[in-house]
């Protein structure tokens, strides 16, 4: 057996392999790309602003310094300037003005003489002791020259406690990014996880595991409600294939045991050299109810494949009733029954008219051959919510609720004895023929007797008249 180390080592390579984590990193490290470049450029955008901030600062210092100097008198400007570097070290800013000879007149130090401008400069660079950095501003006045700079300590304070910050929640966010990838590709992954399980169960004969629904209703759920709806109709295909497979041994056994013994007795009758054309005949005749049964199921399934679709057109089913009334009015009354067309309207659909055509047959032959004599049997078409609904009625013995979904079934008869004519076949035949057409096909009482409705979803409008437009052949 697996250990729980083994098992472990294999979820996670398991998970590190699944599509939804590989999602979930990806997206995840884009994010945190994303969220670094958009910090790295308001990073910069702050600093240019704090800069610009600097340099204006300088400007309305200097402009002001400025403002006291008198050509005649400059003992203004000089004290005014010794003010300003009074109340702050060569740490926190500098100011100088020189002579042209470049002797200090006022300030904190003796600036060296430098071209009027902006610069950046450090300690070093001025000739004080330390690494500060400044922002200096070099202007003339008169015959002297003007410095006025100001430390870098204040922005780049600012700066670092924004970078600081932005390194805080860059960690929350990759934090967040792995830990919700990691957590959402988890539940994905259980969920993929459910659907390989529940395959795994179908793959090992399990028809009827079904994948478990949340109803969250995302696009994993459709999916999962799509396999289900997959599934099941293989379950009931897999489960009409048993039952077609145990009915036709069931049915065929002893029509070919008939057969068996009627050749035998040909066989007999003829080494006696007696007349064996009835037994032939018989025998043949059995041959034939086999072939036809063979037909019938190779016919459905041919059906039920849509083999028969490209054959639809546009169809009117109330002129269906019409050749319907017309052939089998008279095999009702040689039955002793009656027939009638109760109600018909114009319904157009998109189908095959000789597979309507046996359809409706296969429901009228039923009840002539299955009700006794004064039946009424009773056809009606109505067009009503979208779907022209055929119906097929009649006042015999019916057929009980908890029968009626499996005479759809192939080769499934009410007469368990066999005892009446048929092979079990001609309501499959009817189903299959409604499921070709999309239409929904019930069964009710008739009081007495049954009824039997067909819905066939109408063409639009436009389509029809479309339809009944065009030119028609011959």
């Amino acid at each position: 057996m697996m250990s729980s180390e083994n098992r472990a080592h294999f979820s996670a390579s398991s998970l590190r392999r699944s599509t939804p984590f590989r999602l979930a990193v990806t997206f995840g490290v884009l994010f945190v790309v994303a969220f670094i470049l958009s910090g790295a450029i308001i990073y910069h955008m702050l600093r240019l602003g704090l800069v610009r901030d600097l340099e204006q600062s300088l400007s309305e210092m200097n402009s002001l310094i400025v403002s006291t100097y008198e050509p005649n008198d400059p003992e203004d400007l000089i004290n005014t300037l010794n003010n300003y570097a009074s109340f702050q070290s060569t740490s926190d800013g500098l100011y100088s003005l020189t002579d042209a000879g470049g002797r200090k007149l006022a300030g904190n130090f003796a600036a060296p003489r430098i071209p009027d401008g902006v610069y950046t400069v450090t300690s070093g660079d001025v000739g004080l002791k330390g690494h500060e950095r400044y922002r200096m501003q070099v202007s003339t006045i008169g015959p002297n020259s003007l410095v006025v700079a100001e430390n870098f300590n204040d922005v780049d304070e600012m700066l670092r406690i924004v970078l600081v910050s932005f390194e805080w929640a860059a960690a929350i966010v990759v934090a967040t990014a792995i830990g919700g990838g990691v957590f959402l590709a988890f539940r994905a992954q259980a969920r993929l996880d459910g659907v390989a399980h529940t395959m795994n169960h179908v793959s090992h004969g399990a028809l009827d595991a079904r994948i478990p629904i949340t109803g969250n209703g995302d696009d994993l759920e459709t999916v999962a409600i799509q396999i289900n709806a997959a599934l099941e109709r293989l379950q009931r295909l897999v489960e009409s294939m048993r039952q077609v497979s145990a009915d036709i041994a069931h049915d065929l056994k002893t029509p070919l045991n008939r057969l068996r013994l009627t050749l035998d007795a040909a066989v007999a009758g003829n080494d006696q050299q007696a007349d064996v054309s009835a037994l032939l005949d018989e025998a043949r005749h059995e041959s034939d109810r086999i072939n036809a049964t063979f037909e019938a199921l190779l016919r459905i399934s041919q059906i039920e494949a849509g083999a028969r679709k490209e054959r639809f057109q546009t169809t009117d089913i109330d002129a269906v009733l019409a050749v319907i009334s017309e052939v089998y009015v008279d095999v009702a009354e040689d039955a002793h029954m009656a027939l009638t067309i109760a109600e018909r309207c114009p319904a157009l659909i998109r189908g095959d008219r000789d597979l309507l055509t046996q359809m409706i047959a296969n429901l009228v032959e039923n009840a002539i051959n299955h009700c006794p004599d004064g039946t009424g049997i009773t056809v009606s078409l109505r067009c009503q919510g979208g779907r022209a609904i055929v119906s097929v009625a009649d006042s015999g013995p019916g057929i009980p609720a908890d029968e009626r979904e499996k005479v759809f079934r192939r080769l499934y008869r009410l007469d368990k004895s066999r005892a009446t004519p048929g092979s079990g076949l001609g309501l499959s035949l009817v189903k299959a023929i409604a499921d070709l057409h999309s239409a929904e096909i019930t069964m009710a009482d008739n009081h007495p007797g049954l009824v039997v409705s067909i819905g066939f979803p109408l063409m639009p409008a436009g389509d029809a008249n479309l339809s009944s437009a065009m030119p028609r052949a011959g």
